[in-house]
């Protein structure tokens, strides 16, 4: 997942805390895809139908019944951009359409909640500053991303100017200080930094690289800007369907469930192969859950 290899109803920003309000503005045009389980909103990120055009997307967020969407920015560039052309695409296309994309997705019921772009190591000031006017186009409050520790106070005050709190991804590479990955990756990220730096906590790379998912949620839940729910084997395990890894899926549920903590809960498809169907794999997910958020 990533950039190119992710105060009242109305604003939905309660500081250091993520809710699951939708926008009022975004009720506007369409009666919106209703995923609360429970009190948990189940959402996906859209990642997961990463071999669907955005159009394609869309569709498969309103067939799998899905009202919440965590934008990654792999699923906007034409004729599936990558590295530099992908950059430079994010960099020159009107921040109108950007805006158009948001409408898209309102129009056929689905809110997006967080807007994914990876603040690494090498990006320009301009280039760390588009994301958040992306992401401000696309009025969202949250951006989630897979980048560098190193780049927190430089993000941090880019948060602060456009009031869209950020949530660093972690994966698995525990070998490498430079990426999030263990508690300790993201305290150092968040030492010093105002509320508009948090996490996006991957509990499925968190398990994988020895992380206790239900004890950092307890201990952190008002800095997790989204949750993404995969299922992996521990000790850098593989991604497997939904109940075969090691990941605490429903205990973390449960434990949003019963806490009425207003975090968004987004499926993160990959343990496929090439030729599933994304969709009908994402669907298994959400049936998953609703069952595990029903038990």
């Amino acid at each position: 997942m990533g950039l190119i290899s992710r105060r009242d109803a109305g604003k939905l920003l309660v500081a250091g805390c993520a809710g699951v309000l939708i926008p009022t503005a975004r009720l506007r045009s369409a009666t919106m895809i209703n995923s609360v389980i429970r009190g948990v909103q189940i959402g996906a990120q859209s990642y997961s139908f990463r071999d669907l055009p955005l159009d394609g997307i869309i569709k498969a967020f309103v067939t799998v019944g899905l009202g919440e969407c965590e934008l990654s920015s792999g699923g906007e560039p034409p004729n599936n951009l990558r590295g530099p052309a992908a950059a430079k695409w994010l960099m020159e296309t009107p921040l109108d359409y950007f805006k158009g994309i948001q409408k898209k997705f309102n129009d056929a019921g689905v809110s997006i909640y967080a807007y994914t772009y990876a603040f690494r190591k090498g990006l320009s000031d301009e280039q760390v500053e588009r994301g958040f006017q992306i992401a401000q186009a696309m009025g969202v409050k949250y951006i989630t991303s897979s980048g560098n520790v190193s780049m927190a106070p430089v993000v941090d005050k880019c948060a602060q100017k456009y009031k869209i709190m950020v949530g660093f991804h972690g994966h698995d590479n525990t070998a490498n200080p430079y990426e999030f990955s263990t508690p300790d990756t993201f305290a150092r990220a968040m030492k010093g930094a105002s509320e508009y730096i948090g996490i996006n906590l991957d509990i499925g790379h968190f398990t994988a690289a020895g992380g206790d998912a239900v004890a950092y949620i307890t201990e952190h839940h008002d800095k997790i800007v989204t949750l993404h729910l995969k299922d992996r084997k521990k000790n850098h395990g593989a991604n497997l369907p939904f109940g075969e890894g090691d990941t605490p899926i429903i205990p973390v549920l449960h434990l949003l469930r019963d806490k009425g903590w207003k975090i968004p809960a987004n499926i993160e498809y990959e343990y496929g192969k090439p030729g599933m169907d994304s969709v009908a794999e994402v669907k298994k997910c959400y049936e998953y859950c609703k069952k595990a958020l029903e038990s």
